[in-house]
């Protein structure tokens, strides 16, 4: 089965692409499962019948693999045996008819307004660097405005950002292009990083003249989304002391807040690049238990 694995992931890559840290878990996952079968007496994929499945996903269940993990590696055997049934290696799929295990439905964490201002606010009492910390206000402002994913951010470009229009051309999962909008303040804020920050930081950088990415990490070469992470992991303790921010997180808080203004749903998921509204539409429940809480909070008789 190794054989077919390594043509699934070249598929992967190739013809869907697949970030390469994607490719890694769906490599991994399967892999476990051929280790698995072989240690059960199957070793052709002509053998794999759907109760060795089941008994493979039991024998996760039982080693105390949590659900979201079980869920994340039928995903990715069905992807797999799909391909296979694609390619004629075998004539229907095992994983035709195993249910993925059941999810709890966890609501999105956002952030509220005051967190929002002391987040945007934090690189200024925080970074004695001041070209990086006009880097840091920009890229928060940016990053809260369009709702982008850290790796879009840091893919972008010079040629792919309108800063007079407010928008920008980011390529989002699936190599899918879209459109993203960037409002006054993140405009001001990329403004002031053109003219005072990203000068100073390209300057460290011999090779400077080439580099042709927004973002630009000390060394003035192009940010990493690592880096994004760890910027986020800098600001975040005089944020919130209970909740984790990350990139992810000010995303849902765009979502949250502009549903919460009362921006259609659809144009939500344009803006996030969703391939299918029923992903956007978590961020309703979100806005409701938000209503919800204000309401009880205010309200005399709010609490019931």
């Amino acid at each position: 089965m190794d054989g077919y694995l390594d043509s699934f992931l070249h598929y992967l890559s190739a013809f869907r692409h697949t970030s390469p840290l994607t490719s890694k878990a769906y490599g991994e996952d399967i892999n476990q499962f051929i280790g698995w079968a072989e240690e059960n007496g199957v070793t052709l994929v002509d053998d794999v019948r759907p109760q060795i499945v089941r008994a493979y996903l039991v024998s996760m269940q039982q080693r105390g693999l949590a659900r979201s993990s079980r869920a994340r590696k039928t995903a990715a055997l069905r992807s797999f045996f799909s391909y296979l049934v694609k390619q004629d290696v075998i004539e229907t799929s095992p994983v035709t008819g195993v249910r993925s295990p059941k999810l709890d439905r966890r609501l999105p964490k956002f952030l509220r307004n005051p967190e929002i201002e002391a987040l945007m606010a934090a690189p200024i009492s925080e970074r004695a660097d001041v070209p990086m910390a006009l880097r840091d206000i920009a890229l928060l402002e940016t990053l809260y405005a369009s709702g982008m994913r850290a790796a879009e951010l840091v893919g972008m470009n010079l040629e792919d950002l309108d800063l007079d229009q407010g928008r920008a051309t980011v390529i989002g999962k699936g190599n899918k292009q879209r459109l993203a909008l960037i409002g006054s303040k993140a405009q001001e804020a990329l403004g002031i990083y053109f003219k005072q920050g990203r000068p100073a930081l390209a300057k460290r950088n011999p090779k400077a003249r080439s580099e042709h990415a927004v973002f630009l990490n000390r060394f003035g070469s192009r940010l990493s989304d690592r880096g994004v992470r760890m910027l986020f992991d800098k600001y975040c303790a005089s944020v919130s002391t209970t909740l984790k921010i990350t990139p992810h997180v000010l995303r849902h808080s765009f979502a949250t807040h502009l549903l919460s203004n009362g921006a259609d749903l659809r144009f939500v998921q344009e803006l996030l690049g969703h391939a299918s509204i029923a992903t956007t539409q978590i961020y309703t429940h979100v806005t409701t238990a938000h209503m919800k809480e204000v309401y009880e909070k205010s309200h005399p008789h709010g609490g019931g």
